[in-house]
C-alpha cells in the first residue's frame, strides 16, 4: 500500500545548499538517461516489482527533452556517476491549485546515508517554492519505514486514511471498449 504525503510552500525551511565536498545536485541532460533508468529498476526490484518498468532510455529523453517535457528531472552526481534521482512533473489539485508530485526520489543503495537523497529532496522543494507552487506531493509504500521517517521530519504531512487508486493500460482499453 501507498500512503500520500504532501507539503504546502508556506511551512518550508529549505537549505539553500545543493552541493557538497562528495556529490553535486544538477539538472539532467539527455546523456543521464541510461543511469536514469537504471536507478528507476533498482527502484523496481527493491520495491518488489523488478518486472514493472515498461519505459526505455528514449521514452525518457522524448518525454523529458521534447518541446514540451512531460517531467523535470535533478540527478545527484559523484565522480561522474549518477548517484540518485529526483523526478517531478507540475499537476493541478482543485483544492490548492498549482503542485508538483513528486513521482521518485531514488538513491542507489550503495550511495544511502551520504545526504543525496536529502539534497534532492530540497532541491524539489527549493523548485516548489521558488516557482510559487502551492503544494508538492508524493506517494511512499507502507513498509518503507525509513523514507516515511524522513519526510515526517522534514514536516511532510503522512496521510495514511488515503489510498492510490490506478487504471493500468490493460484495463483502461477494456473500460472504454465497454463503455
Amino acid at each position: 500500500m501507498f500512503n500520500y504525503f504532501y507539503l504546502f510552500s508556506n511551512k518550508l525551511s529549505l537549505p539553500s545548499i545543493i552541493k557538497n565536498m562528495s556529490f553535486t545536485v544538477r539538472n539532467a541532460v539527455e546523456e543521464d538517461m541510461q543511469s536514469v533508468l537504471d536507478l528507476i529498476t533498482e527502484l523496481a526490484v527493491f520495491e518488489k516489482e523488478p518486472d514493472a518498468v515498461n519505459i526505455t532510455v528514449n521514452d525518457l529523453i522524448n518525454d523529458g527533452f521534447s518541446e514540451n517535457p512531460k517531467f523535470k528531472l535533478f540527478v545527484a552526481e559523484q565522480e561522474n556517476n549518477i548517484i540518485g534521482i529526483a523526478l517531478f512533473y507540475e499537476r493541478y489539485s482543485t483544492w490548492k491549485g498549482r503542485s508538483i508530485h513528486l513521482e521518485d526520489l531514488i538513491v542507489t543503495k550503495t550511495k544511502q546515508k551520504i545526504g543525496a537523497g536529502k539534497a534532492l529532496y530540497s532541491a524539489v522543494l527549493k523548485y516548489a517554492y521558488d516557482n510559487n507552487y502551492n503544494r508538492v506531493a508524493w506517494e511512499v509504500i507502507d513498509w518503507n519505514t525509513n523514507a516515511i521517517d524522513f519526510y515526517k521530519s522534514t514536516g511532510a504531512t503522512y496521510l495514511n486514511d488515503w489510498s492510490v487508486v490506478q487504471m493500468n493500460k490493460e484495463n483502461l482499453a477494456k473500460f472504454v471498449e465497454n463503455n
